[in-house]
């Protein structure tokens, strides 16, 4: 199982239109909350004027038997208050579906780094214990670097050292709550600011690329991902060509 946390700059869920959109993946269902804001709108992922009109709501569920693949897409930011119950029944449908695994994309403030965090590659993992005795000498070999944890009160008592995830949304609830559930999950997350996140979400999802091979082709390109019609116009109409 694939999904996003609502996450800072929504990388996580620009990179999960990526992939549905990549892999042609079929809408099997619906993800339904009340944790989540209401929302409905056109089809994200038309290819033609026949399926644009399709309805789509703020949880829904795509598939891909061949790879075994299920992604659950989240569209809304989550409503106060709401985030653990969230937890409590996504975890619940995980373990009564029978997921082998579940990876969580997800993005963290950049200008929170502390010293540590700003050395080498924007982008870090985290994996359950159950999941690090499978795959976490893979990880390893591919050189990737595991999130660090930083001090609980900086300048106070640095030896204590927690995890923190500042813009992560539901990243750490999640995770924590998987560690204790012994289920089998990965974080791939990025560290970013908001603003126009496109270039966000091509770096998280070659990188998640890079390990499960996803898609075959030259690594860390955009160009073998292929863009959702609902991208267009995400940041607004292109500048007028009479400005240049």
């Amino acid at each position: 199982l694939f999904q996003p946390a609502v996450s800072v700059g929504n990388v996580g869920q620009l990179a999960i239109d990526l992939v549905i959109s990549t892999l042609d993946m079929t809408k099997v269902g619906y993800f339904y909350t009340d944790c989540l804001v209401p929302m409905v709108g056109n089809n994200p992922y038309a290819t033609a004027e026949e399926n644009s009109m399709e309805l789509s709501i703020n949880a829904e569920v795509y598939s891909l038997p061949s790879k075994k693949l299920v992604v659950l897409q989240i569209r809304s930011p989550f409503i106060k208050n709401k985030y653990r119950p969230f937890c409590q029944t996504l975890l619940s449908w995980v373990k009564s579906s029978k997921c082998a695994r579940v990876i969580l994309l997800s993005s963290s403030h950049a200008y929170q780094r502390d010293d540590e965090q700003l050395l080498g590659s924007p982008l870090r993992y985290l994996l359950t214990p159950d999941l690090e005795k499978a795959v976490g000498g893979l990880l390893q070999e591919l050189n990737w670097k595991e999130m660090e944890k930083v001090a609980a009160y900086p300048g106070i008592n640095d030896t204590e050292k927690v995890l923190h995830i500042p813009g992560g949304g539901i990243t750490k609830l999640l995770f924590t709550e998987s560690c204790s559930k012994g289920i089998q999950m990965a974080v791939l997350l990025k560290f970013c600011s908001e603003g126009d996140n496109i270039p966000d979400a091509f770096a998280l999802v070659n990188y998640l690329n890079e390990w499960l091979q996803l898609i075959k082709g030259e690594v860390n390109t955009s160009s073998q991902w292929k863009i959702p019609s609902s991208w267009r116009l995400l940041f607004g109409n292109g500048l007028p060509p009479a400005l240049f």
